[in-house]
């Protein structure tokens, strides 16, 4: 099998050809997500260094753990687009190409003679994926961003901390993750466009746009309210009980969605509250959530988090004990969902392991492990040939 022919030719996307010039985390997931779904990913690098996270640690070896979960399966090519004949190898590429993926700052593709009305004009069907911090319009387009930056700004930390403490970064990079979803689906939805049109399209994802459409109950409290949510650790503001609670050896947690649900909790734990007026609503139980804590923690401190997980789950409640990644990395339902995989070594390199592909289809077969992730430029040769054949 060459690296141009798909593993799966029922795969949904297979025959797609994704050129990928996103370096760190948003594009290199969206990229990531779509090789999972069967496309062709070339991944065009610096020449020298390549993507910055190939020096992020940890490390096997001399190889990054990091790079090698987001880019296992591609193929990779260096190309300095300021030189000549590079650039004529990506001309080659694009025409070659259905989808271009960057996450450059806004302006940079267009210096580079490489921008969409550019691209559009010369090759009128190719998709055109960008990412960046606040995207390509309004009066910060060209400002810089991180991960930290678009969830500051955008309301994400301001409700992430325990209340009254200062404001914490959601542990995953869900900056850079969400705004790789969202580009996903744009780039996605853009082949339907060109089916009926024959033109592609410019998909452009801000990552702090990103951030302010995940956030359905602090707009809809601020908006209704006058009143912006602020800091309530792992309580939901808006559903009780639905938090972490304390058991004899740790954290649990238990969620009960609705008022039928607090009832069968009363009655597993058990505690006389479900007919207190203090508790009988919802609305009533998230007035007093501080007070229904400590009486429900009166009862679970007696018991370890594995009993009370055993009593809620056969009352049919939600609940779950709080997992650090090395328990997550052997949950056995993750395991028979196969979404802990190893990564294969490179010849004379590390293995590693990696998440599975989330999106389950009928017809697309699960894999057992992800093929390796590249070396800088190792698929030169490959791609060459391809684009001589093609």
């Amino acid at each position: 099998m060459t690296p141009f022919e798909s593993a799966n030719p029922a795969a949904p996307l297979a025959g797609l050809v994704v050129l990928d010039l996103t370096h760190v985390l948003a594009g290199p997931f969206c990229a990531h997500t779509l090789a999972d779904l069967g496309a062709r990913v070339i991944k065009v690098e610096r020449p020298g260094t390549g993507d910055d996270t190939r020096a992020f640690p940890p490390f096997v070896g001399e190889e990054s753990a990091y790079f090698a979960t987001l880019n296992a399966g591609k193929q990779s090519i260096a190309l300095d687009l300021r030189a000549d004949e590079d650039r004529d190898i990506f001309d080659q590429l694009l025409a070659a190409s259905d989808v271009v993926l960057e996450n450059y700052r806004p302006g940079v593709m267009e210096r580079l003679g490489f921008g969409w009305e550019v691209l559009h004009r010369r090759y009128p069907r190719l998709i055109y994926g960008a990412v960046s911090g606040f995207g390509h319009t309004g009066p910060e387009a060209g400002k810089p961003a991180y991960d930290m930056v678009v969830q500051a700004r955008g309301g994400v930390m301001s409700i992430t901390g325990e209340e009254g403490g200062p404001p914490v970064r959601v542990g995953a990079s869900i900056g850079d993750i969400v705004a790789g979803m969202y580009l996903t689906q744009g780039g996605l939805s853009a082949p339907f466009y060109r089916a009926q049109t024959g033109l592609g399209r410019k998909v452009d994802i801000a990552m702090l746009d990103a951030q302010l459409a995940i956030q359905e109950h602090a707009i809809a409290i601020t908006t209704a309210t006058g009143t912006p949510p602020g800091r309530t650790g792992a309580r939901h503001p808006t559903i009780t009980p639905f938090s972490t609670y304390r058991a004899a050896d740790g954290f649990f947690v238990i969620a009960a969605g609705n008022d039928a649900m607090f009832r069968s909790l009363c009655a597993a734990l058990p505690l006389p509250l479900a007919e207190d007026p203090r508790f009988a609503t919802n609305a009533a139980r998230c007035e007093h959530h501080a007070l229904l804590k400590r009486l429900i923690e009166a009862v679970t401190l007696g018991a370890p988090a594995a009993h009370w997980i055993t009593v809620l789950e056969a009352a049919g409640l939600p609940t779950a004990s709080v997992q650090d990644m090395a328990a997550v990395l052997k949950d056995p339902q993750l395991l028979a969902r196969n979404m802990v995989l190893p990564v294969a070594a490179n010849p004379g390199g590390a293995s590693f392991t990696a998440p599975g592909n989330p999106i389950k289809m009928s017809g697309l077969p699960e894999p057992t492990a992800r093929p390796p992730a590249p070396r800088l430029d190792a698929d030169r040769q490959a791609i060459l040939d391809w684009l001589d054949g093609s």
